[in-house]
């Protein structure tokens, strides 16, 4: 009999010598004698016993792991989740911008206007193809289009084309500077609104590193800070889509029951049906119908390449704020801008002014608070 079994989970068993003459043993279980009457004993007398070592049913056996251990373990997983869904986002979103960018110096020369909505368009349906792709080739699962559940997921894009389109036209009437500042004081404003909407808890660190990003940020804007009233309508416009956005994003991965995938095939689908007639609107479809040089088997590929990084991109987004929130989603957006401006550099050969070097100083110093908070946040959780 092994170890393991030999404990009943059921009783104790006890051997006792008999009372009779010929001295031989009986079994006697606890509550109940040969003779038929009980024994009875005392509550306080009875002791629970927790075995050292539990059989696993195969002859085998185990160390049951304490409450702590496994508490421990969890927390340890859900860290090395989020570290993983914040380094997907933030490698796919500088991935994409170098794409975009090395897509725009290769032919905005040849255009005469913007295609700025319509390249969007492009590359969605390009993310359409490769997810479809995906579930044809029987790698990924998501049910096929259902206008309830396109429904339920349209506030998602009709914010990210209203994020899309107060940012274009907001860099029409401020300096990219500017910019800069107010998008780190939407940074805060999503902050705000994850601590109200979703009961989300703020360490003083993440404040003061958001305090020190938006101190950067106005410090690289002091030589360029003109700012109009239709500037300034349209960048308050753009930081209230983009936080509502991003909030609206974590409530609709976790309402629409859907998967990751699922939610990648909806988001462009979407994304294609809004803004194509916005691009026809503005003229973009025009513009490109006659502009002969984009008309190319390597345009079409770069922005295929282009779609298929935005894929990936829309995975991690969605993977990001699910498993972080909208407050960490926000803070990798602005820190991502350090890596895209030095990597322009060595790519593109983009100089960096000195008040873009201290933007960038003080930023990763932001950066490296909000990690300490957000560790010390972890180790508290996992200590409770």
């Amino acid at each position: 009999m092994s170890i393991g079994s030999s404990i009943s989970s059921t009783g104790l068993t006890v051997r006792s010598p008999s009372n009779s003459k010929k001295n031989n043993m009986e079994d006697v279980e606890l509550g109940s004698s040969s003779h038929g009457r009980r024994l009875k004993a005392k509550e306080s007398d009875v002791v629970e016993m927790t075995p050292l070592i539990v059989g696993n049913g195969d002859g085998s056996s185990k160390i049951p792991q304490s409450p702590r251990q496994t508490s421990s373990e969890g927390e340890s997983s859900s860290c090395m989740k989020s570290f993983v869904a914040s380094a997907m986002y933030s490698g796919c979103s500088v991935g994409m911008v170098l794409v975009n960018k090395s897509l725009a110096s290769s032919y905005n020369h040849l255009i005469d206007g913007d295609l700025n909505f319509l390249l969007v368009v492009f590359q969605a349906i390009a993310a359409v193809i490769c997810v479809e792709v995906c579930k044809f080739a029987g790698w990924v699962e998501y049910p096929d289009f259902n206008l309830r559940t396109a429904k339920l997921w349209a506030p998602v894009n009709i914010l990210f084309c209203g994020m899309l389109f107060t940012g274009m036209t907001s860099l029409e009437h401020n300096s990219v500077p500017m910019v800069t500042v107010f998008k780190n004081i939407t940074n805060i404003m999503t902050t705000v609104g994850d601590c109200i909407i979703y009961g989300a808890s703020v360490e003083v660190l993440v404040i003061a590193a958001f305090g020190i990003m938006l101190a950067g940020a106005v410090m690289a804007a002091k030589n360029d800070a003109d700012i109009t009233t239709t500037g300034l309508f349209w960048m308050l416009a753009n930081c209230v889509c983009t936080s509502g956005y991003v909030l609206y994003l974590k409530y609709a991965t976790k309402s629409v029951k859907l998967s990751k995938f699922g939610m990648v095939f909806y988001n462009n689908v979407l994304c294609s049906v809004f803004l194509v007639p916005v691009s026809f609107m503005n003229g973009e479809i025009r513009t490109f119908l006659n502009t002969p040089a984009l008309h190319t088997v390597d345009y079409a590929v770069k922005n295929a390449f282009a779609g298929f990084v935005g894929f990936f991109l829309n995975f991690a987004s969605l993977n990001c704020v699910a498993q972080t929130g909208p407050t960490t989603y926000a803070m990798i957006g602005s820190l991502n801008k350090v890596p895209i401006a030095i990597m322009g550099y060595f790519i593109f050969d983009n100089a960096i002014s000195e008040e873009t070097w201290t933007f960038i100083s003080i930023s990763l110093i932001g950066g490296i608070l909000y990690t300490i908070a957000t560790l010390r946040s972890g180790r508290r959780k996992s200590g409770k």
